[in-house]
């Protein structure tokens, strides 16, 4: 199984970003997917996660800023990222639900100005 985040970057307060979560090795169609936040000193945190129905959930933190999708085509989900704050600053990295242990590489996203 490889899950690859990869969209993150350099963003001011209140600026957007899409980031992507590219999978592998797993039946992607029916296969729930969460994004997650690591940031420094802080334990890892859920953002939001889409079922393979295309149910999905948010975080307080993120909602009505933030949106999750996925692409069964492309077996990519992306997370949307609007209204960014600076506290919205962490690797952002993606993975199956129930949890895979094996974490993939994640991307950075600074939100600063």
């Amino acid at each position: 199984v490889q899950l690859q985040a990869y969209g993150g970057g350099l963003v001011q307060p209140g600026g957007s970003l899409r980031l992507s979560c590219a999978a592998s090795g797993i039946i992607f169609s029916t296969t729930a997917i969460g994004w997650y936040l690591l940031a420094p000193g802080k334990r890892r945190e859920l953002v939001a996660t889409i079922t393979s129905g295309g149910s999905t959930y948010y975080a307080d933190s993120v909602k009505g800023r933030f949106t999750i999708s996925r692409d069964n085509a492309k077996k990519t989900v992306y997370l949307q990222m609007n209204s960014l704050k600076p506290e919205d600053t962490a690797v952002y990295l993606c993975n199956t639900l129930p949890l895979h242990p094996i974490w993939g590489q994640g991307t950075q996203v600074t939100v600063s100005s």
